[in-house]
């Protein structure tokens, strides 16, 4: 008996030994990671801290591309001082070739199309075109070595517009750029005063000029478009293609339910009514946050629409405009905007454009319609003359006969009541109740 236990705990023990050589060859294994795991929060947090990493990192490295574009242009901008102040340039000889095979170099072009002066100097980046009007007839811009006074001239592609001593072209590198705007920055290319400019948190993004579309207070914040597009500058500017924007507005006190309404009905102002397109609580539990969205485009619309209801604006964020937001914008920091975004600007309301001239050219012609379809009285003497005998015969067979005169229907010709059967068949179960 003592001689089989003692084999049956030998047998044991070379078990456990087995076994435990068995674990620690799968602690070793590439499988360790599915024995000890982690728990969610754990590992989403560490995802994010990896993204954060890597945003952070790939901000650094284009600000430091940014930068050294940037010094290479200052470098150039050296480079071509001192080429003018007596540098050491060297000496190409010139080869004089005269006759019929000499090649003349390519004139350029002063514009590709007929267009406004003033016109012509926004495209040409040097204002825009309402500060283009005050320039022009300042006497500042000459066309063909004479001073122009006229905003309207047409300039030709082959006249030659001089500005501050330098000859202009239509600008074909367009840039655009959007802007996370900050406070305390003024929304103009240069103030006399010598404060912020929006311009200052974009000299480093291209060496053309920039100006930018539309205007935000110096205390308002968010999406600010910079460009020198003159076309596309006057499209979100024009208030016939009704540009939205979202501005998110921080009140002194909770905005009533009275005023609410109020607002969304429309408001009177100084320079007259306002509407607004919609209007919403930011956050259900503070009331003092309103997200407003609207499209008029006059100066300070909305804090004047709150100050009205007597509210006082702590802070005003504009959101979205043309329908670009500051996603992955941080504040102060500016992106260009991309070929797909630039498409959807320039095309944005077309639609829109279109479908209010043709409404307004159908309402003419139905006004037109209605103006032929009514009669005019009868003035022909024999025709009058023919009814009343038509009358009188009638009287003179049956005197106690009351003679009816048709009567005139109100109803214009081919205007329908309804437009389709299930409409005629609603208003039937709603009037006298379904048969």
């Amino acid at each position: 008996m003592t001689a089989l236990k003692l084999e049956m705990l030998t047998f044991v023990a070379h078990l456990l030994l087995e076994n435990s050589k068995k674990l620690q060859t799968m602690s070793q294994s590439p499988f360790q990671k599915f024995t000890v795991k982690k728990k969610n929060s754990v590992v989403k947090e560490q995802i994010r801290q990896e993204k954060k990493k890597a945003r952070a990192d790939k901000n650094a490295y284009f600000d430091n591309l940014k930068e050294e574009k940037y010094q290479a242009m200052l470098a150039k901008r050296a480079q071509k001082a001192a080429g003018g102040t007596g540098a050491v340039i060297p000496h190409v000889p010139k080869t004089n070739k005269k006759g019929p095979d000499a090649k003349k170099p390519p004139v350029q072009r002063t514009t590709e199309e007929v267009m406004p002066l003033n016109k012509f100097l926004a495209h040409c980046g040097v204002c825009s075109r309402r500060e283009a009007v005050k320039v022009v007839t300042d006497g500042k811009v000459k066309v063909n070595n004479e001073v122009m006074s006229e905003p309207g001239y047409k300039v030709l592609p082959t006249d030659e517009v001089i500005f501050n001593g330098k000859k202009l072209f239509v600008t074909k590198n367009l840039v655009y750029i959007l802007l996370n705007k900050p406070k305390d920055y003024i929304t103009t290319t240069d103030d006399p005063q010598g404060r912020k400019t929006v311009l200052q948190l974009t000299q480093k993004a291209t060496t053309e000029r920039v100006y930018p579309i539309g205007r935000l207070d110096r205390n308002t914040s968010g999406v600010l478009l910079l460009t020198n597009d003159g076309d596309l500058t006057q499209k979100l500017s024009h208030p016939s293609y009704e540009i939205k924007k979202i501005y998110e507005v921080k009140l002194d006190k909770n905005l009533t339910k009275e005023h609410f309404d109020d607002i969304l009905k429309g408001l009177t102002l100084e320079d007259g009514q306002i509407f607004v397109d919609s209007l919403a609580y930011a956050d259900s539990k503070d009331k003092s946050i309103v997200g407003i969205e609207i499209h008029s485009g006059r100066n300070r619309i909305v804090r004047r629409i709150f100050e009205s209801l007597g509210y006082d604006v702590k802070g005003l964020d504009r959101v979205m405009y043309a329908g670009l937001t500051k996603k992955n914008v941080e504040r102060s920091k500016w992106r260009f905007l991309s070929e797909k975004e630039i498409r959807l600007l320039k095309y944005m309301n077309e639609s829109k454009k279109k479908s209010k001239k043709i409404t307004d050219a159908e309402n003419s012609e139905s006004n037109n319609e209605d103006i032929k379809s009514i009669k005019p009285p009868i003035t022909n003497k024999k025709a009058v003359g023919a009814i009343d005998a038509d009358k009188k015969i009638k009287k003179e067979k049956d005197p106690t006969a009351v003679v009816k005169e048709r009567p005139v229907s109100d109803k214009k010709p081919g205007v329908r009541k309804f437009k389709t059967h299930s409409e005629k068949k609603k208003h039937k179960i709603t009037a006298g109740g379904k048969k």
